[in-house]
């Protein structure tokens, strides 16, 4: 457990560098929509397009899919239910639904399957259901929403040639070509790629300063909603569903459950950031999940392990 931290270690670091700079005001007070948007539109694409490329096609169409896939769109259904009970805007529900539902999958997904389950190949059936199912639905009812645009050919048009989806798309086709990209052509976007992960959790860290998470607002219930669905909901539903739905070995049902408990997606705050949309809500669930999922996922590891 103590070389799982490592991955923590390595994500705490670069918030509290962020959360530095944002004190100190190093950047100035257009570096956040600055950040924000390098990483949407270039680092992000380059990232996924890299990660995704380079999976293994059959760990990405193994039975770990739809086991995600149904425990993510539960919880998801739920926090959506509650927040239309609440009255809340539509951008603002899909950034709760997202935060209840999407995993960090990458930059901490990655190191704690390494170091927890012994292969970092495994969230990549994960990353493809976020980039290509559920990313895709949401980028495109928060561009409706945000441009006023009611014509179904426009959002589906902005969705498509949105850069997170294009990215991910070029990824899974290379994948499944088989094609072995050339140096001339990989190490490039990897470079870029490389600069996605520390430039978003310092964009995060800076986020935090001046801001009281959890602070008494009306949508406290919210964050506290998604974080609980995260991580408490959405492990139990993928432990369920693995061991008596789909009958998976003990080995599989481990994979998905703890995959399952991985903290809120760092994308899900720098989409509410790209469009202006449930900051809060994204920020706030993000840092509740990263820290609460550290004794969840001790727990998983002694109950299923």
């Amino acid at each position: 457990m103590l070389d799982a931290l490592t991955g923590f270690a390595v994500v705490g670091l670069a918030i509290v560098v962020g959360y530095v700079i944002g004190r100190i005001d190093l950047l100035g007070e257009h570096a956040r929509p600055v950040l924000a948007r390098l990483t949407f539109f270039v680092l992000s694409p380059f990232l996924l397009f890299v990660v995704l490329s380079q999976a293994d096609v059959a760990m990405l169409f193994s039975a770990l899919l739809p086991v995600s896939a149904i425990a993510a769109a539960a919880v998801m259904v739920v926090q959506i239910v509650f927040m239309a009970l609440w009255r809340r805007r539509l951008g603002e529900t899909v950034i709760g639904a997202l935060g209840a539902g999407l995993v960090n999958s990458n930059n901490i997904g990655i190191p704690l399957s390494l170091y927890l389950l012994g292969s970092a190949a495994y969230p990549a059936p994960i990353i493809l259901l976020q980039l290509m199912v559920f990313t895709p639905i949401a980028l495109g009812i928060l561009d409706a929403v945000t441009s006023g645009s009611r014509s179904l050919w426009r959002v589906i048009r902005r969705t498509l040639t949105n850069p997170i989806v294009v990215g991910s798309v070029l990824g899974v086709l290379v994948a499944l070509s088989g094609w072995e990209m050339p140096p001339i052509i990989l190490e490039p976007a990897e470079l870029i790629a490389g600069a996605c992960v520390p430039v978003l959790l310092i964009s995060y860290g800076m986020s935090l300063h001046g801001q009281r998470v959890l602070a008494p607002s009306d949508r406290r219930r919210d964050i506290l909603l998604a974080s609980a669905l995260k991580l408490i909901a959405m492990p139990i539903v993928a432990w369920l569903l693995a061991e008596f739905a789909f009958a998976l070995s003990p080995a599989e049902v481990l994979i998905v459950t703890t995959l399952a408990a991985l903290p809120s997606a760092q994308n899900v705050f720098n989409t509410a950031q790209r469009y202006g949309i449930g900051d809060r809500i994204a920020r706030d669930v993000v840092f509740v999940t990263t820290v609460g999922c550290v004794p969840v996922l001790a727990a998983i590891a002694v109950l299923l392990g």
